[in-house]
Parts: C-alpha cells; structure tokens; sequence
C-alpha cells in the first residue's frame, strides 16, 4: 500500500534511510496538492451549489443542493458575455501578434553576424530593468490616440523580453549552426531558412510562448483597466474584478432567469464561483495540449555540454 502511494520507486534493494526519506518525501508532497487542490475543489462546488448552501457556508468539498442557477445566471448576464468575447479576441488576436514578433526577434538576435547584436541585445534586455513607468506609458498611450482601442492591450507588450530571451537561448542552443551553412550552400537565405529549418524545429518553445501569452492576455487586467473605460471594450476579468470587489450584477438580467427570490438568498456570492470556474475553463482547457512541450522548451539552455 505504502509502495503505491509513494511517488519514488522503492524496491527491496532500497536502503532504509531512503525508504523513510521517500515516504516523508511523498506525504509532503501528497499534503502540497491537497492545499492546492482544495480551493479549486471547493470554488467548483460551491458553484454547483444553492445560493442558500452558498451564504451559510455549508458547502465544504462536495456540492450541496447541486444546480446551475450561477451558470444560468452567467450566461444570460450580457456584460459577462461581452466580457467572455472580448477576452477571446484579446487572447487570440495578441497571442498571434506576440509570438510571430517573438520569435522573429528572436531569431535575428541570435545570430552573431547581425550588425550591433551586443547592443540590440542589450536595449531589449534594459527595458528588463528600467521602464518609463505608469503615468509616462499612459501619456504615450493617450498621445498615440490608443486609448478605448484594443490595441491599447495589444501593442504595449508586443514583445515580451523574457520571453524572447528564452526563445533566443532556445536557437542558440538547439539548433546548430551547421544547419545554416548547409542551407546557405543550396542556396538558401535567412528568411527561407528561418521558414523552412527553423521553425518545423522549434515547437516546443513556440508552444511554450503561445501558453504564456495567451494565459497573460486571458488574465489582462492592469492594462486594461487603466486605458479602457468603455465597457463594451471591457475584458473578463473587468467584468469579473466589478463582481468580486464591487459586489454588482445586473439584477433584473439575473431575475430574468433564477427569479429575484433566488437573488435575495444570495445570487451575487453564487456567481463568484460560477464565474471563477468560467474564467479558468479555457486555459485549462488549453494547458494539456502543450503539456508535454513546456518542460522541454522552458529549460532550454539550462544544461551545457
């Protein structure tokens, strides 16, 4: 029983030192994912719950009186849908714009003949360290008239350093320089070869980088909440922060669906829950499809030969 619950290999041949390590080892982290797990548990469950369940506190791991009066809520509640359609099209849209500028940057600053490659390099990395801050940006932003467009959350972190960075150490360090000067042999020049060699090579740091940015642009929320005030422009996570901190919900939209006695019992703490739970789905959603990629890609260059 012990041997199945322990994340080691142990085996008869184990010494007992290790044994006990392996065990203690595992508990710790068996008691790490249960702290973890259990918000996640009970956000999901207090969300399948009743408001009244909800607002006594009666829910503690599994639903009580289970229904979807939160989900109904949430769906038919148009600033929440608005909200939800906004969010896709600042993550899709900025996660396509990100990466293809990402990596093209990338690429070209890896290569040690680019004219001024030391001092390319080193800008990109100072904007690391040092930037005009909040009050200069939102004047840069308000004097290129982006303001209340969806460029404002766009353009501003177009390129991520870091991001680049390990994209950059991703071409330096796995793919040889070989490569090139085979190319450059049968004719091929650097945008062919960034096309046809490069890129069928790089899928796991692309996917990597895809996962960051589209998780960043989910989550937007500084941005957007300081440069966007029309609210048909809003991301989720507005919408999400005047549910949360501010406690407000169209209620006749909600009545419209639950009945105001449902609101009155609470429908406000319910649809915290419901909408966490949606807010999260599609980056999880989308995590399991670049799984097996993001070890590879994010500890690209961490062991030299």
């Amino acid at each position: 029983m012990i041997k199945r619950f322990v994340f080691f290999k142990i085996d008869a041949h184990t010494p007992l030192s290790d044994r006990i390590f392996y065990i203690i080892n595992s508990l710790v982290l068996f008691l790490i994912v249960l702290i973890c797990l259990y918000p996640i548990v009970y956000i999901a469950s207090s969300s399948f719950s009743s408001p009244r369940a909800v607002i006594s506190g009666k829910v503690i791991l599994l639903p009580v009186e289970p229904g979807i009066e939160g989900y109904k809520a949430v769906f038919k509640n148009q600033d929440i849908i608005t909200g939800y359609i906004n969010s896709f099209i600042y993550m899709a849209v900025g996660t396509i714009l990100n990466v293809i500028c990402t990596i093209i940057a990338a690429f070209a600053l890896s290569r040690r003949e680019l004219v001024g490659f030391k001092f390319l390099n080193f800008l990109f990395v100072f904007t690391m360290w040092f930037s005009g801050g909040m009050i200069p940006s939102y004047i840069l932003m308000t004097q290129l008239h982006l303001i209340n467009t969806r460029w404002a959350l766009w353009l501003p972190g177009l390129i991520g350093v870091w991001n680049m960075v390990i994209t950059r150490t991703f071409f330096e360090s796995s793919i040889p320089g070989e490569l090139y000067e085979s190319a450059m042999l049968d004719g091929c020049g650097y945008f062919r070869y960034f096309k046809d060699i490069v890129l069928p090579l790089s899928g796991a740091i692309v996917a990597v980088i895809t996962l960051f940015y589209a998780v960043n642009h989910w989550n937007a929320y500084f941005n957007a909440f300081l440069y966007i005030s029309k609210q048909k422009l809003y991301p989720l996570q507005i919408v999400l922060r005047n549910i949360l901190i501010q406690n407000q919900i169209n209620n006749d939209a909600a009545a419209t669906d639950a009945g105001s006695a449902i609101i009155d019992y609470g429908l406000p703490d319910l649809l915290k829950y419901s909408l966490i739970m949606v807010a999260c789905v599609p980056v999880w959603c989308l995590y399991p499809f670049v799984q097996r990629f993001f070890v590879k890609g994010i500890m690209v260059g961490a062991i030299k030969g």
